[in-house]
């Protein structure tokens, strides 16, 4: 089947179909005995190995999205939250509700992702969820309320803001007040649901864009590199500047700044 054609071709081939080959082009590409086509073949079986790893990580990962639906449920939505331990800046929550049968390759705890990871993903999760929303807290009501409080209310935005109702859903750790739907708290859901895991990333994204456009604002913090976080060169900008609207006062009252 391929033994017409040369390496570069078959290369090209292989690059484009992946998983998409036959049964009978696979077994010609094992048989042909051209060192070069031996070469793309087993570099094949390394990818297709990946990708059954990868596949059944993220079957794994539905397990609580499928249990829900062979219950009768239909709109599941995973949420979760970021940004309940940085010193400045909001919480932000969201929600996504994905198509039967969705499967992400590379969804994971967002904080399991490098930044160029997240941005890839929020893309795609964006692009194949039946819908998304996120929902905050400002600074004022972290303060105000406390932050398990506010981090509970950003959530249950997120679920509002969403454009269609779900009927259920899965959330990291805690259950939401006053949204009037089934829901399935789960310890460390981020790692153990892909819906929840997918909400974490655009948590994650949305929040961190966010503080860098804060940065423009008030470039002396540095919130583009640490996103609010306590990092030394983030407390030392807040000792030596005092703080702005972004920081929650509740957050600093121990650190000596100016007012």
């Amino acid at each position: 089947m391929f033994r017409a054609k040369s390496t570069v071709e078959i290369r090209k081939i292989v690059a484009e179909q992946g998983d998409l080959l036959s049964d009978l082009e696979i077994a010609s590409l094992s048989q042909d005995p051209r060192a070069g086509v031996q070469k793309i073949y087993q570099q094949f079986c390394r990818q297709r190995a990946l990708f059954e790893q990868e596949n059944n990580r993220l079957l794994k990962m539905s397990l609580y999205e499928k249990q829900a639906r062979e219950k009768g449920f239909k709109l599941i939505a995973g949420v979760d939250e970021a940004g309940r331990g940085p010193l400045a800046g909001p919480v932000v929550a969201a929600a996504v509700v994905f198509p039967d049968g969705c499967l992400i390759r590379g969804v994971n705890d967002s904080k399991k992702l490098s930044p160029q990871m997240r941005a890839r993903l929020f893309a795609e999760i964006r692009e194949k969820a039946v819908c998304w929303a996120v929902g905050l807290a400002d600074v004022e009501e972290i303060d105000t309320l406390n932050i398990f409080q506010a981090n509970l209310l950003a959530m249950r935005r997120a679920v509002q803001n969403l454009a269609e109702h779900p009927d259920y859903i899965l959330v990291d750790a805690v259950r939401i007040p006053e949204v009037g739907v089934t829901q399935i708290p789960i310890i460390k859901g981020d790692g153990k649901s892909m819906t929840i895991a997918a909400a974490s990333i655009m948590a994650k994204v949305t929040r961190d864009r966010m503080m860098e456009d804060y940065d423009k604002q008030f470039p002396v913090y540095g919130f583009a590199r640490h996103k609010g976080y306590g990092t030394r060169d983030h407390i030392e900008a807040l000792q030596k500047n005092g703080p702005c609207y972004l920081h929650r006062k509740t957050f600093i009252k121990n650190f000596d700044c100016p007012v």
